[in-house]
């Protein structure tokens, strides 16, 4: 039995590394639920807690890079259910517990989302913010104020004066995690590890590019003014904190189970990663009076939901080449419905992924889709027939040329005739949010790519009306409309052009950033490492490739060659823009035409302070379609309403 015991401690601590420190794990949560579980069934039975065991612990490592921040009030993890008997077993034994306790409230009970994303805590101190972090052990975390300030709607002062940490989860949106998919070469897998890996970055134009979000449920601190789960939630939004707009007080475990249906059909239709709910005792005082174990409260627990998993076959593997010339492999499997898609690709990260799987032609593999943009491989099936290996490859599928292996990745080096970078790089560069080159789409650029030999993006502007002529399917107006649109993206804004230009870890705010302090590329040329550092969510990391990319001899002759070409390399600085919102608390609901993330940037340009949740202190609401409780208590509040046709007039400073 011991033996058994090191055997799973050894597995879960890896899986725990994974999941909270690496942000890759690599196990479903019923896979590692079951490890843990039966671990735990066996201390149980034989009275042996093994000095390390997972059981014990809470979170995970801390990675190296950055600064520990011991916590002032500990983060305790919480303790499970995965049945609804289970629930409802756990609920009437804490309210007997409560009942047998002296001058305690009779027992009621609160149920929330439980999201999955990354635990964050903010620190308070006289009415500002002063530091957040992450869970960590539940004794010290790592700082990540920089990144979480990046989180437009945590508001940096508050009008609570005393010293209070507050915890809740840091997200990012689905509908965001498939616009940053969109826009971006290398896709994310899901929105848990994209809101994980944005929050842990030293880089935070990194974070700021996927656009994290944050809910808040709890807090401690001095003389807090709350005795009750429900007075928390309020408290937290009079304070300006966002907080997500559920949250339901039951008396009984038949109302707790009622709630926990009537989440699971939300979980479908939300804008979040959700794995389950949280049940809690709503007194406070009750709560502390049945204390802890050494790693759970008693007066909390968690249910999780079971992902939907499948069995189909592995039928082969496509190796792809992104812009970067990163060797990608994808699965492409027999298609299976889950829930309701029809699946016929997943993912696999690397070969070494393929590996540690043990996949390999024609087995029959677990899939899993828990919100992930495409479905990832698990693992095998326990039946198996005959299958072919997966050979790593050793030469790039589209070029052939020696790959490289950097890290766990293979690269394809060969950027100059490399057919699907240079195609990539290409249509990322006639992009909107770059030079917006209409007409430029992928299949013209394999065009102009095959037929033109164009290998740089000076090629684009040597093009004549009679180069495009020349092209299938090309006729005047065709050609004409191109040739247009290729000669008037020469005027466009220099931060389209530093977008455009691909420079690694540069996005759109960053290119605009960018453009905004330095005016030129001639200044950028010029510019160090050190100044580059000193500018908003611009980090070490970005600074040293900025600083890279704009002194490496070859890509500076591409440079001189547009510039020779006739595109703009300076932008005039743009004046100081009015504030005729100067601190009005906005709050955005329902489904709006404009992105929200762009549509909170204007507000607070303007001088506005968008807020995550509605209260008393909220001066408008801006409403789209199919608002939901945020425009439900505007309204009982008195609050004004901004209708999405209305937000043009109130941008301008006209106000209801």
């Amino acid at each position: 039995m011991k033996e058994r015991m090191e055997q799973l401690i050894a597995q879960i601590e890896t899986w725990n590394r994974e999941y909270y420190t690496l942000d890759e794990p690599s196990v479903s949560d019923a896979e590692y639920d079951a490890a843990y579980d039966e671990l735990k069934r066996l201390e149980e039975e034989s009275g042996i807690v093994l000095e390390n065991s997972p059981t014990q612990k809470v979170g995970g490592a801390l990675l190296s890079h950055f600064n520990r921040h011991p916590h002032v009030y500990p983060l305790y993890s919480l303790d499970k259910r995965q049945t609804l008997e289970g629930v409802r077993d756990w609920v009437e034994k804490t309210a007997r517990a409560v009942r047998a306790l002296e001058n305690m409230p009779e027992p009621s009970f609160t149920t929330e989302f439980k999201f999955d994303g990354l635990t964050i805590n903010l620190t308070y101190n006289d009415g500002t913010l002063v530091q957040a972090a992450t869970r960590g052990d539940g004794q010290v975390g790592e700082e990540i104020l920089p990144q979480v300030e990046t989180i437009l709607t945590i508001p940096k002062h508050i009008p609570y004066k005393g010293f209070m940490e507050v915890q809740g989860e840091g997200l990012m949106t689905l509908s965001g995690l498939a616009h940053y998919n969109e826009t971006h070469e290398e896709p994310l897998k899901n929105a848990r590890n994209a809101a994980a890996g944005a929050l842990r970055n030293l880089d935070t134009a990194i974070t700021r590019s996927r656009r994290p979000i944050a809910y808040f449920y709890a807090a401690q601190g001095e003389n807090l003014p709350v005795q009750t789960q429900m007075e928390m939630f309020t408290f937290l939004e009079e304070l300006g904190l966002p907080v997500y707009p559920y949250q339901h007080l039951c008396k009984n475990a038949d109302e707790v189970i009622e709630q926990l249906h009537w989440i699971e059909g939300e979980r479908g239709v939300m804008d979040l990663l959700t794995d389950g709910a949280v049940i809690k005792l709503n007194d406070l005082e009750s709560r502390m009076a049945l204390g802890y174990t050494n790693k759970f409260p008693r007066g909390a627990v968690a249910f999780k939901y079971k992902a939907e998993e499948v069995e189909t076959r592995l039928e082969s593997v496509q190796w792809t080449v992104g812009r970067t010339g990163k060797i990608t492999p994808l699965a492409h499997v027999t298609p299976v419905d889950i829930g309701g898609v029809t699946i016929s690709r997943a993912t696999l990260n690397n070969y070494e992924d393929i590996l540690r799987k043990g996949v390999s032609l024609g087995a029959m593999v677990r899939l899993r889709r828990s919100n992930d943009v495409i479905p990832e491989i698990l693992g095998l099936a326990e039946e198996q027939g005959e299958t072919t290996p997966i050979e790593k490859p050793t030469h790039c599928p589209a070029c052939d040329s020696e790959l490289v292996q950097e890290g766990v990745h293979q690269f394809c080096l060969n950027s100059l005739s490399c057919e699907p970078q240079l195609i990539n790089r290409m249509v990322h560069f006639a992009s909107k949010a770059a030079m917006d080159i209409e007409g430029l789409s992928e299949k013209t650029a394999a065009l102009l790519l095959r037929e033109k030999e164009i290998h740089t993006m000076g090629d684009l502007y040597r093009l004549t009306v009679e180069d495009l002529l020349s092209l299938p399917s090309f006729k005047e107006k065709k050609a004409t409309n191109l040739y247009n649109a290729i000669q008037n993206s020469k005027k466009r804004p220099l931060h389209q052009l530093l977008t455009g230009l691909g420079i690694p870890g540069v996005g759109v705010r960053t290119a605009r950033d960018l453009a905004n302090h330095y005016g030129s590329i001639d200044a950028l040329k010029k510019t160090t490492v050190e100044e580059l550092v000193t500018l908003p969510d611009i980090g070490q990391i970005t600074a040293e490739e900025i600083h890279t990319f704009f002194t490496d001899p070859r890509i500076l002759a591409n440079v001189d060659a547009l510039e020779e070409l006739g595109v703009s390399m300076e932008d005039k600085q743009e004046e100081a823009t009015q504030k005729p919102l100067e601190g009005l608390k906005v709050v955005l609901t329902g489904s709006l035409q404009m992105p929200r993330r762009e549509l909170e940037e204007q507000l607070i340009a303007l001088g506005a302070q968008p807020q995550g949740s509605v209260s008393k202190k909220t001066d408008y609401v801006l409403a789209g379609e199919n608002a939901g409780s945020k425009l439900t208590k505007a309204q009982e509040l008195g609050i004004p309403v901004i209708t999405e046709e209305e937000i043009p007039a109130f941008l301008r400073g006209e106000r209801k």
